[in-house]
């Protein structure tokens, strides 16, 4: 935790919120309520904050949250999806925060780690009107057969409990400013890329999907690529987890392109998380070498089981093949560089 003079610092839980977020999102609240027209709020947003600043809707307990976001995590859904969820169970995401702070001046100022650096899906969006609805988070719980309770069906069916929207006049003295994304990540590593002479393609910045798949496809365009050529991308992918192993999604991208690259000569890659961890555990990513498989081959691992078990933490962990950072204080989102060798 970085020391601070004035400014209260509470560390509390991410990806899935614990009581110590509840309590802080509880006190900042109690800080906005009693504003007027002649007061200033400078609301800082960073990636994690819809884990971070939690405050369920009255009727939902923390357990309820909690146990929603863990099963939206595991199944494959994407950051704007489980976002909309996680709106419309909360009176402080989805715009409440701006609402709660009427009729003061709000100037949010926002580090983007999303696809796409839309206002309302970073941090659910707290300060900003939201275009979600009830029906849609309905559907994705439905559509990832996601069963709630009784009384959060209940509550996503009551009109009442609809976030605020776009036009709303209470969020009309919002300024919004996003001050670092992940295009300008990859912007910056291009620029490094090319100093160092090499060529570099960027396969974009707010990449989503499924995390073998995306790797898949990354692995065959690696392997049609110029020598030379460094490969960016960002985004966020994603994991369906069926095993009880450790890792994250970045450690999933790095198993299947891995598997894909099959020891493909002069072809590398790092894949991590910007914020310096990767899932729950404490690496940001991995790195992935030409001899990567046979390297786990020789302390008798199999991609395969890894796979199966979800267990990439532990895979990469054993060829001592992980990046481990620590935390960087920022986040946009994921970033994974694959490097084709200049011809010898």
């Amino acid at each position: 935790m970085l020391p601070t003079n004035k400014i209260k610092v509470v560390e509390a839980s991410h990806p899935v919120p614990d009581e110590i977020g509840l309590c802080a999102t509880k006190q900042i609240l109690k800080m906005v309520e009693p504003l007027d027209n002649n007061d200033l709020v400078i609301c800082l947003i960073s990636g994690g904050g819809s884990s971070l600043l939690t405050l369920p809707s009255p009727g939902i307990s923390l357990l309820d949250k909690q146990s929603i976001t863990q099963k939206l995590l595991m199944s494959g859904a994407t950051i704007s999806e489980i976002n909309c969820v996680r709106k419309h169970l909360s009176i402080i995401k989805g715009g409440y925060l701006g609402i709660k702070s009427y009729p003061a001046k709000l100037i949010t100022l926002a580090i983007s780690d999303v696809p796409g650096d839309d206002p309302s899906v970073i941090a659910s969006g707290p300060t900003v009107g939201d275009p979600t609805t009830l029906l849609d988070a309905e559907r994705i719980l439905d559509n990832y057969k996601i069963n709630p309770p009784a009384h959060i069906v209940e509550h996503l069916k009551l009109s009442k409990n609809e976030t605020p929207k776009p036009e709303d006049e209470r969020l009309r003295n919002s300024i919004y400013k996003i001050i670092a994304t992940p295009s300008l990540s990859l912007k910056a590593a291009s620029e490094l890329v090319k100093a160092n002479g090499l060529r570099s393609i960027n396969l974009g910045d707010n990449l989503e999907g499924d995390a073998r798949t995306m790797a898949i496809k990354h692995a065959k365009i690696a392997k049609k690529s110029a020598y030379g050529t460094v490969l960016l991308s960002g985004g966020e992918t994603t994991v369906t987890v069926k095993g009880n192993g450790q890792g994250g999604r970045n450690s999933e991208y790095g198993l299947a392109l891995a598997k894909e690259l099959a020891g493909a000569p002069g072809i590398f890659a790092i894949v991590c998380d910007t914020d310096g961890i990767d899932g729950t555990e404490d690496n940001a990513g991995v790195i992935i070498t030409p001899d990567s498989l046979s390297r786990a081959k020789n302390q008798g691992l199999s991609i395969e089981l890894a796979q199966e078990k979800n267990d990439s933490y532990n895979f990469f962990r054993c060829i001592d093949d992980l990046v481990v950072t620590g935390p960087t204080f920022t986040n946009v989102n994921d970033f994974r560089a694959i490097l084709i060798l200049p011809e010898t």
